[in-house]
């Protein structure tokens, strides 16, 4: 990865020498520094060149991106393969995620090709369609590639250079982090104009749903909380949420469900709808929490909320760790109507600390969140088709009316979503069995020792 400003470049040992990594202009000698994930033996290898990775920002600021990405990008992933090549180091599968690494596929079949990396399997992650990474076609040189490779089947769609469509074409099998959004990145809905390669693609795409930090994130051992709990142990839960009230000024009543909200206030997450539905919302009796930044026009929006209606609705518009842990350990239920949704974490750190989410059905929320039975007090949050104010605010209605009407379902469903499994020991076995996959249809025969 790059050597970021901000991250512990001291603690990191720098190698002997300098690695040359070919780029347009010729050829960048970069420091290589290496540690170790944090609490693992894995290496990291960071590539230093502060012309292109000692900012303030990692793409840009915010709502702008870098106007030399496509050059800083190229440099990580040529140079990713030049320090496997100068390690003696040849993967049996390399594992790229979103368009900053989508050129690296395109490479193992052009520019290694018939050299050792040639035999790697290249697998290409989709965390977020909405980001490709697309140029103007003219700076393909910036690649290193040839204008043989700026056509529709590979680099060039509608008239820009797409890096993720180089990807998609190149990589030997492609994944994204849930089944649902797999199945809805292969239409004209949540494609982004990649809809028709992904659907012909669609036997080498798998979704694997992303995990949660169990140690992070396990509300019986969270430092962040005034009282911890556990599934078998409540008790805990009730005085997170007196915390949670004293903390947003409100008045401190257990009778009243608390609803939280947590994160980057765009309109990709379903806020424009939220602000349309939050007068109905709050003419209930509820308190709602909302902790993000984001559009400047919805903090506006949820600044002035908060100063009309401050005994009932809380905003706090900065980035805050501790006070998230607080939010989820001490809501009642936790707000996610987003327009789509690759996968989501935090419906899944609501699941752990017990606090029913209530979703649009799209993407990992769908293969999270199970909608609750009225029957049965089956399910473990509540989930909505149509992105409108008036659903947003029916199904919110549904839950304060099961809240108040069906108590003993809530503690049902909560007990159920504390039980549920999101770790990443499920998803490193998925992770395990499609990297053998990937090495079967590179090499042609199965991995073995």
């Amino acid at each position: 990865m790059p050597l970021y400003a901000g991250m512990p470049w001291n603690d990191f040992e720098i190698l002997d020498g300098l690695l040359t990594v070919p780029m347009w202009w010729g050829g960048a000698r970069a420091r290589v520094r290496t540690g170790h994930l944090p609490d693992s033996d894995v290496p990291l290898y960071c590539l230093e060149f502060n012309r292109y990775f000692d900012r303030p920002y990692l793409y840009g600021p915010p709502g702008d991106g870098y106007s030399d990405n496509l050059e800083r990008f190229t440099f990580l992933s040529r140079g990713a393969l030049e320090i496997c090549k100068a390690l003696g180091f040849i993967p049996d599968v390399i594992h790229c995620n979103d368009w900053q690494t989508a050129l690296i596929p395109v490479y193992v079949n052009t520019v290694e090709w018939m050299q050792p990396l040639h035999g790697s399997a290249t697998i290409y992650s989709i965390h977020n369609l909405a980001y490709q990474g697309v140029f103007d076609g003219n700076a393909v040189f910036i690649t290193g590639l040839g204008r043989e490779h700026y056509h529709p089947g590979e680099l060039e769609h509608f008239g820009s250079m797409n890096l993720t469509k180089g990807a998609l074409y190149h990589s030997t099998l492609l994944s994204t982090v849930s089944p649902t959004y797999a199945r809805e990145i292969q239409t004209g809905a949540y494609g982004n104009g990649l809809d028709g390669v992904l659907s012909g693609r669609s036997g080498d795409l798998f979704g694997i749903l992303n995990g949660i930090d169990t140690d992070e994130w396990n509300p019986a051992k969270d430092r962040h909380l005034p009282a911890t709990f556990s599934v078998d142990d409540l008790a805990g839960k009730a005085a997170c949420k007196a915390a949670l009230q004293k903390e947003a000024g409100f008045a401190v009543r257990p009778d009243v469900p608390v609803f939280g909200v947590i994160g980057r206030l765009t309109s990709q997450k379903g806020f424009d709808v939220l602000a349309h539905a939050l007068d109905r919302i709050l003419s209930w009796d509820v308190q709602i929490v909302l902790l993000g930044t984001g559009d400047q026009d919805a903090e506006r929006f949820f600044a002035w909320a908060d100063s009309q209606r401050g005994d009932r609705f809380r905003a706090w518009l900065r980035f805050d760790n501790g006070r998230a842990h607080r939010i989820e350990a001490g809501a009642d239920f936790f707000l996610m109507p987003s327009r789509f949704e690759p996968c989501g974490l935090n419906q899944m750190y609501s699941l752990r600390y017990g606090t029913l989410p209530v979703v649009r059905a799209t993407g990992g929320l769908v293969d999270t969140v199970q909608n609750y039975d009225e029957r049965t007090a089956g399910g473990t949050g509540f989930m909505f088709t149509d992105l409108h104010p008036e659903s947003l605010a029916n199904t919110i209605g549904w839950a304060v009316s099961t809240w108040f009407d069906r108590p003993a379902h809530i503690q049902t469903m909560r007990r159920r979503a504390m039980q549920q499994d999101n770790s990443w020991n499920r998803a490193a076995a998925a992770y395990e069995d499609l990297y053998l996959r990937a090495y079967e249809r590179r090499r042609g025969h199965p991995f073995s020792d």
